[in-house]
């Protein structure tokens, strides 16, 4: 019998299964072998498909409709050669990594312990018949790995990536004839890019500049240093997205690192980052993914390519798409682990890691960098207090400064003054507004948001919420940009969404309390290029007579303390002070890993497939609602005559609005999925504010 792996049908094409055995384990071994794997990576790709072996496979693939475990067969001959790890990746590499599971439990059938009991002519098929085609390869694994519990989770994950990108990349080169594009330029040359077009910076015209360009100065010449740990303490302003990646391009080169993987919290901030760096190295070596990103219709885009595996120069990606990535099981997601090794890894914002995931989160950043041969830089204006985790989790690593005499640039980039204004009614709020021609106001919540708009004059004032669509909001903050550069009015009332690295510069700022980096980050919008007088520029900290959302009850009790002990709340003391407080005595250190993770990681449960379902950053229990307004309505009507596609539905992404089922159970919606549906009134769909809060009886409410 002729064994085959593939047939093309189409093209009237096999590809034998010798081949794509050995195509797959060629890859395999490539990838892994950055971080000292090459031979198990040979080892799982070359035995993944033994089970393919078997006639009842070979009559499958040819027509026959019946159902075949193929994979578990390589799993158990992986195990009986003393290789678990690839035994786990072989179970894993169409389903999922499953759960290792107890070989005890009779009621462990879907985990790898479970399906290492099956049998051959009884849930296996007899797949003897690859001894007449393969001899099976060494295997070794690393002592120090398979002695350390949390190390063998994160090693499985990482072997797991490699060989699943294998076979991906293998089947789809037999099946698609037109090879991959290798995208964007070398290092070097994206470097060369870069220093051009830094080059005029180096004339500083202001001393704001100089202190930009002192910081970018350092980026670069820190470059030379070992891979570890850094950290950018920079204030807001000071130019970090820039610099970061400087650093970054340098210490790849010196270091032989692969790539730069760019983490960031808000799409709108990876948005306007993607923006920065594509005119600077041009968009075919930067990829960005996450959810909406459009790369038009052309299925083989070598961006859209990228983003299953991240084999690009430069990738941008949100916070919750890569942790959850680095926790998953799923094949799709985990293909571009491997990748991840021997980058420079930017946390952009890292103050905003979650606290409930933080432990494991600092922990799968301290594998990356003992293990795999990463870089971790945490970029930030206000530097959370990691040092207690990253010394357990990194014993003896040094956090090293990329930021010259941090603690000093703090005064030297201080463009504004905080002061209290005590408790305001949404009157006395919205009559302090209405005095400024320009300012901004952000709050806690978009009920509040609402009100306070609605006591404001119409003319020159604006809202910014997730309850608009991205689209929306990108209009909106045009016209903002707009008016702040022609000095026309321009009073914006928004959520927290404008806080993080969202480019606009007013006069005047008030902040509702919160966090105290949120009121930083708050900070970081008002006379944000240094062009007006520190005592005219003031953020103004408020409270409202509306209790605030219980979520923020920590951050704001750590906050008043911070606020009540320290006359300048910006300072890298108050911030430390802050940070642990809000950690260690308000929540309390099992509050840094709510679900468990870590104890079930270190406890040596190999539970891959539990432990992906409870990791995850945004509990998303929204629905989404599509917006037929502008090019959105083409796009609905797209959907209804064609069907979803991929492209498409990235298109749509940007007239969407997510809403609890609450809200979504009492709009007009005509479902196009389980969870979401198209907006059957757009009348509902307010043209400042976006979709209400609440709908009941057929009316909308906004406040």
């Amino acid at each position: 019998m002729a064994y085959i792996a593939h047939l093309d049908r189409e093209r009237g094409r096999e590809q034998s299964l010798l081949d794509h055995l050995r195509g797959t384990a060629e890859l395999a071994a490539a990838f892994a072998a950055p971080f000292g794997a090459e031979q198990q990576g040979y080892f799982a790709g070359y035995t993944h498909d033994v089970g393919k072996y078997s006639e009842k496979f070979q009559k499958r693939i040819r027509g026959a409709d019946i159902t075949v475990d193929h994979a578990t067969a390589g799993a158990q001959l992986a195990v009986q050669h003393g290789d678990p790890f690839a035994g786990l990746c072989i179970a894993g590499h169409h389903g999922g990594l499953p759960d290792v599971g107890d070989r005890y439990d009779p009621s462990s059938a879907a985990t790898l312990s479970g399906r290492l009991k099956r049998r051959v002519g009884g849930d296996l098929a007899d797949y003897s018949a690859y001894q007449t085609e393969l001899t099976v390869p060494q295997t070794r694994i690393d002592p120090e790995i398979a002695k350390d519990h949390a190390a063998r989770f994160f090693f499985a994950h990482m072997l797991f990536s490699c060989l699943v990108d294998a076979d991906w990349l293998d089947t789809e080169a037999f099946f698609n004839t037109s090879a991959r594009t290798p995208l964007g330029e070398r290092l070097e040359t994206l470097l060369e890019r870069l220093e051009a077009h830094i080059a005029p910076w180096w004339q500083a015209d202001s001393d704001l500049n100089r202190h930009r360009t002192d910081i970018l100065r350092a980026a670069l010449e820190q470059g030379v240093g070992a891979p570890g740990l850094y950290a950018l303490s920079a204030p807001t302003g000071a130019g970090k997205t820039v610099a970061s990646v400087a650093f970054a391009l340098a210490h790849a080169l010196r270091n032989g690192l692969q790539r730069v993987i760019y983490v960031i919290p808000y799409v709108s901030i990876l948005e306007q980052t993607k923006s920065v760096f594509e005119d600077i190295f041009g968009p075919d070596s930067v990829v960005a993914h996450y959810a909406n990103v459009d790369f038009g219709d052309d299925e083989r885009d070598p961006r859209r390519l990228a983003t299953e595996n991240w084999d690009a120069p430069i990738v941008l990606t949100t916070s919750v798409q890569f942790f959850e990535s680095l926790f998953a099981h799923k094949p799709s997601h985990c293909r571009k682990l491997h990748n991840i090794a021997k980058s420079v890894v930017i946390l952009d914002e890292a103050q905003m890691l979650p606290a409930p995931y933080l432990k494991p989160c600092v922990w799968a950043l301290a594998q990356l960098v003992r293990r795999f041969g990463s870089t971790a830089v945490l970029c930030t204006a206000t530097q959370p207090a990691l040092d207690a985790l990253l010394e357990n989790y990194l014993p003896g690593a040094d956090v090293r400064e990329i930021c010259p005499e941090a603690q000093q640039m703090h005064a030297r980039f201080r463009r504004v003054r905080y002061e209290r204004a005590g408790v305001l009614s949404n009157e006395a709020l919205t009559g302090r507004l209405s005095t400024h021609a320009q300012v901004l106001c952000i709050v806690n919540s978009r009920l509040q948001a609402r009100a306070i708009l609605e006591g404001l004059p119409e003319a020159g004032s604006f809202h910014l919420t997730t309850a608009m669509t991205p689209e929306h909001r990108r209009r909106t903050l045009e016209e903002i940009h707009h008016r702040l550069k022609t000095d026309a009015p321009c009073r914006v009332v928004a959520t927290s969404l404008i806080e993080a690295g969202v480019d606009v510069d007013f006069p005047m700022v008030y902040r509702e309390l919160a966090g105290l980096d949120a009121i930083i980050q708050a900070g970081g919008r008002c006379n944000r290029n240094g062009k007006r007088p520190l005592d005219s520029s003031i953020v103004w900290i408020f409270e409202s007579e509306q209790r605030p959302p219980r979520i923020f009850d920590q951050n704001i009790a750590a906050a008043r303390h911070i606020l009540r002990e320290h006359a300048d709340p910006a300072s890298p003391e108050a911030v430390k002070a802050y940070f642990d407080m809000l950690y260690y005595t308000l929540r309390g250190e099992a509050a840094l890993d709510s679900k468990g993770i870590m104890a079930s990681i270190e406890g040596g449960e190999m539970a891959c497939a539990t432990i992906a379902r409870r990791f995850r950053l945004i509990e998303n229990e929204q629905r989404t609602v599509y917006i037929p307004l502008g090019e959105g309505a083409a796009l609905v009507e797209q959907l209804r005559r064609h069907g979803p596609s991929r492209a498409l539905m990235r298109k749509l992404g940007q007239y969407a609005v997510s809403v609890y089922p609450e809200t979504y159970g009492n709009l007009p919606i005509e479902p196009v999925a389980e969870d979401a549906g198209i907006l059957l009134d757009v009348s509902l769909y307010h043209g400042k504010t976006g979709l209400p809060l609440s709908v009941s009886g057929g009316q909308a409410y906004f406040t």
